[in-house]
């Protein structure tokens, strides 16, 4: 099987580009390999001829997208719709990774597929752009959405939370953000697993199952509960110096961008259609913190 990879650098991509691999031919690229603002895409896509490209790019800095409206739009919105038009000209197959985000959280309860998109800032946008252009490119697709995504490289929210605790007697963190950590390596595998399945024509597989799922990690989470498990799980717990945890608000720390509250996801139909899931959040992050 040929893969094409794009955006092999970040907590995402990394594993990707690990688990990916014994799958076939694998390329990988990222910046300054190719470039998602221009057009440029296409002619890699269409040189490289993979029967399948996943696309691990995007542009996740939340709050200064909305400053940089025509950058973020550029890569999570236009860019994978190029891949999509690429993709097909050549019969190969897309998997595209979208957010919680899209949501504006005032459900109250954990969305569904066909629940109706609502996002609150350009990265939202931005990247439910990506989703209906890919959309109308046609070809065959899968759209992941996934959310609260972490590693144990990279900056992200776990590996903050511990240095938060290891710099502050009291933290103070957010108790009405809900939705499902999601731990890189285990989105990764679980691609993998998909493309295993697809055996050779990987276009033909995905082009029968096509569409938008929630793929994220079980069960959901505060900001508050994710904060006092990895301080739980932290596997040098001497090194902590905080001794309280204070309840917040989101509108205790206003941002540039507002943040969806309960954009929890519901990935029962993923479940259904492919008969794999994630395990707990709970799970994950203590396998996750083994290795930190």
């Amino acid at each position: 099987m040929r893969i094409l990879l794009l955006g092999k650098i970040g907590q995402l991509g990394w594993e990707l580009n690990r688990t990916l691999a014994p799958l076939g031919e694998l390329t990988a690229l990222d910046y300054p390999d190719i470039d998602l603002t221009g057009s440029e895409i296409q002619g890699t896509i269409q040189d490289l001829y993979p029967q399948v490209v996943i696309n691990a790019t995007a542009y996740t800095a939340v709050d200064r997208a909305e400053r940089e409206p025509e950058i973020a739009g550029a890569i999570n919105g236009r860019a994978p719709g190029l891949m999509a038009e690429a993709a097909k000209a050549i019969g190969a197959g897309l998997i595209h990774y979208s957010t919680d985000y899209v949501f504006d959280g005032k459900k109250g309860q954990a969305y569904t597929e066909i629940d109706t998109p609502n996002p609150l800032g350009v990265y939202g946008s931005s990247k439910l752009a990506g989703e209906q252009a890919i959309q109308e490119a046609g070809g065959a697709y899968l759209i992941l959405r996934t959310s609260w995504v972490y590693s144990m490289r990279r900056d992200n929210f776990v590996r903050k939370a511990l240095q938060w605790a290891r710099q502050n007697r009291v933290l103070r963190v957010v108790t009405d953000q809900v939705s499902n950590p999601t731990w890189a390596r285990m989105l990764a595998e679980v691609t993998a697993q998909l493309l295993a399945r697809s055996a050779n024509s990987p276009d033909q597989w995905i082009e029968e199952r096509k569409g938008i799922y929630h793929l994220a990690g079980s069960g959901y989470a505060s900001r508050m509960e994710w904060v006092q498990e990895i301080l739980r799980l932290d596997p040098q717990p001497e090194e902590q110096v905080v001794q309280e945890i204070q309840p917040a608000l989101t509108s205790d720390f206003p941002t540039p961008a507002e943040r969806p509250l309960y954009s929890a996801l519901n990935c029962e139909r993923f479940r259904q259609t492919f008969e794999l899931s994630l395990p707990d959040w709970r799970t994950a992050l203590k396998l996750a913190m083994a290795e930190q």
